[in-house]
């Protein structure tokens, strides 16, 4: 399929993409309150840079509330960047400390971890709410 677009062959290690998403999916969790807060970040600067963009009060404000919707979504996105960056490190040092296949079971296993986790730290926060 990607032959009849390109006239060259794609090198695609799948295991790799596995590792470092495995890592980046445990780490989302288990610092899911740090996610937050660079989703919140991000969510701000793109309000504050599309502000930029319109020269009329009015025009900014009659198209706001879809705006801040359409920057919450972008910023959701764009705040997975930081993670699937530091699983990446995180995959290629355990490949390169202790094999391909540690790398996928101990990503497996953080990320189940890291889910059980995050379970239980939002129970204990609407239990203490």
């Amino acid at each position: 399929m990607l032959t009849d677009l390109f006239p060259f062959e794609f090198a695609i290690n799948r295991t790799a993409i596995a590792g470092a998403t495995l890592w980046a999916l445990a780490l989302y969790l288990a610092f899911s309150p740090v996610s937050d807060w660079v989703t919140q970040q991000i969510t701000r600067w793109f309000n504050f840079a599309e502000r930029s963009l319109y020269l009329s009060e009015a025009e900014f404000e009659r198209t706001r509330k879809g705006r801040e919707a359409q920057n919450a979504f972008w910023a959701s996105m764009f705040s997975v960047v930081p993670f699937v960056t530091i699983g990446t490190l995180l995959h290629y040092g355990v490949v390169w400390s202790l094999g391909q296949s540690w790398s996928i079971s101990l990503g497996i296993i953080s990320a189940m971890g890291s889910g059980i986790y995050e379970l239980g730290r939002r129970d204990s926060q609407s239990s203490d709410g």
